[in-house]
């Protein structure tokens, strides 16, 4: 079974954007959303993917995803997406021993930039780059699936 550990922050300030590795700009919306799974389609890039999630035990989910037809990430987003998708661009940064996803947010959630590090144990110790700012972790308002029903400039 495929499990993610991800801790998830704010971003204060710029101080980043030096140590940017890529960019990639996503569309993703949420087809299912309940307590056992959330069920999404994401194009990023020239990619695109379904992926599964289980429920949260502390900060680790069971996580499955496999890549599909960009036409078909699209129609499922236009057509069983359960609210508006959700507009990013992703960098990936790197700090310390570990290599960030740094997502600044745009449409309805513009404004809002966070930065996700995957772990490989909950316990895991990690540099703390100096634009980290508080940790969101566990706040259910800064979950993807929330964001797209309940955008960031709506709060």
């Amino acid at each position: 079974m495929a499990v993610e550990i991800e801790r998830k922050f704010l971003v204060a300030g710029d101080g980043w954007r030096a140590a940017v590795l890529s960019e990639t700009r996503i569309l993703q919306g949420y087809l299912v959303n309940q307590a056992t799974a959330t069920v999404r389609a994401r194009v990023a890039g020239e990619r695109a993917y379904l992926t599964i999630k289980g429920p949260g035990n502390g900060l680790s989910r069971s996580e499955y995803e496999y890549p599909i037809p960009v036409a078909d990430a699209e129609a499922m987003l236009g057509e069983l997406a359960v609210s508006p998708p959700i507009e990013k661009t992703r960098y990936r940064v790197r700090a310390g021993d570990h290599v960030w996803d740094l997502d600044v947010f745009a449409g309805a959630n513009a404004g809002l930039v966070m930065a996700e590090v995957e772990l490989a144990a909950e316990d895991e110790v990690f540099a703390r780059p100096d634009w980290l700012g508080e940790e969101v972790t566990g706040d259910p308002r800064y979950y993807n699936v929330n964001l797209a029903r309940c955008p960031y400039l709506s709060w």
